[in-house]
């Protein structure tokens, strides 16, 4: 592991928290250092505290710090060597609102998720970490000041199936926060928070319309609960 992560789990309280709504789109970094983290997707608006210890990702870190403060957390894939495997396509750029270095040589940093981007492609570049062409077009909403109200009326099914799949996981989860949330951050915040897998995850991430998003989760939710009422009834 090249770092460590403090889960939202299984303590979760979903609070707001938007760095990204006073970015614009054209002051994103075009050339970005990538951290592919295994077992771990990174949602817009979302927070998440990390323990930076391998040389790479120090280095890493030191260099964001000098410039932007963003790293961009995408998931690697299972294919390509050992040290370089390959990347999915989409992953979320995050800004660094908390730096601290310990005695021991780690950095503790705070990330904060601002919005997802798209790979063009890799550079080749004499760095311990590796850097990306990126692009931000299709994901302009993930910074818009413009909100997707909730209509918790259409929420009221994933609510409900969400309460009782981190109840049956054992996961304390605080959702009143997210009453007076938009749609897109509420599904956000829910799936940071989710124990789905890392795949189920990835295809939430990669969803441009909420709306589908939405639709996605709520057939995850039902796969999940379908699988345990299955496995019920065959005892």
């Amino acid at each position: 592991m090249d770092a460590t992560f403090k889960s939202t789990i299984p303590s979760c309280n979903l609070k707001k928290n938007y760095y990204n709504q006073n970015m614009k789109l054209n002051e994103l970094p075009k050339t970005i250092p990538i951290f592919p983290l295994s077992n771990f997707i990174m949602f817009p608006g979302t927070t998440v505290p990390l323990n930076i210890f391998e040389p790479r990702y120090l280095q890493m870190v030191n260099d964001a710090m000098k410039k932007h403060r963003m790293i961009g957390m995408i998931q690697p894939k299972k294919t390509g060597v050992l040290k370089k495997p390959d990347l999915y396509e989409i992953g979320c750029i995050g800004k660094i609102t908390s730096f601290n270095e310990t005695e021991d040589g780690r950095i503790l940093i705070i990330l904060n998720g601002i919005c997802r981007f798209k790979v063009n492609s890799e550079i080749n570049s004499e760095k311990l970490y590796r850097e990306c062409e990126v692009q931000y077009n299709y994901f302009s909403n993930d910074i818009s000041k413009k909100s997707n109200e909730v209509n918790f009326s259409d929420l009221n099914i994933i609510m409900e199936n969400m309460k009782k799949f981190f109840k049956k996981q054992g996961y304390i989860v605080n959702l009143k926060d997210l009453d007076k949330e938009d749609l897109s951050k509420t599904l956000n915040d829910l799936s940071m928070a989710s124990p789905f897998s890392l795949e189920e995850k990835q295809i939430l991430l990669e969803c441009l319309d909420v709306n589908i998003r939405k639709e996605k989760m709520e057939l995850i939710l039902n796969n999940y609960i379908k699988d345990e009422f299955e496995n019920k009834t065959l005892q």
